[in-house]
């Protein structure tokens, strides 16, 4: 890979870096306000959505860790 190209990766990493921070914070604040819930709550609707809508961050965040380390090994 040529040094233009390895410069590129880069930027992209520290920008896919950056969303990936980004998409933790949701989550934890997502999972927080779900936790905070009274157990009544919890059970309804609206604390499904918001346990689903945590696990899905989660799963982005985990898609993006993995992206990460794919374009570590593009770079080498």
């Amino acid at each position: 890979m040529n040094k233009t190209r390895r410069a590129l990766l880069a930027k992209l990493y520290t920008k896919l870096d950056d969303l990936k921070c980004d998409l933790q914070t949701l989550q934890e604040e997502e999972q927080e306000y779900y936790d905070n819930m009274p157990e009544s709550l919890q059970g309804s609707v609206k604390g499904e959505d918001s346990e689903t809508a945590a696990s899905n961050l989660e799963e982005a965040c985990d898609s993006l860790e993995e992206a990460l380390g794919k374009v570590e090994e593009a770079q080498e």
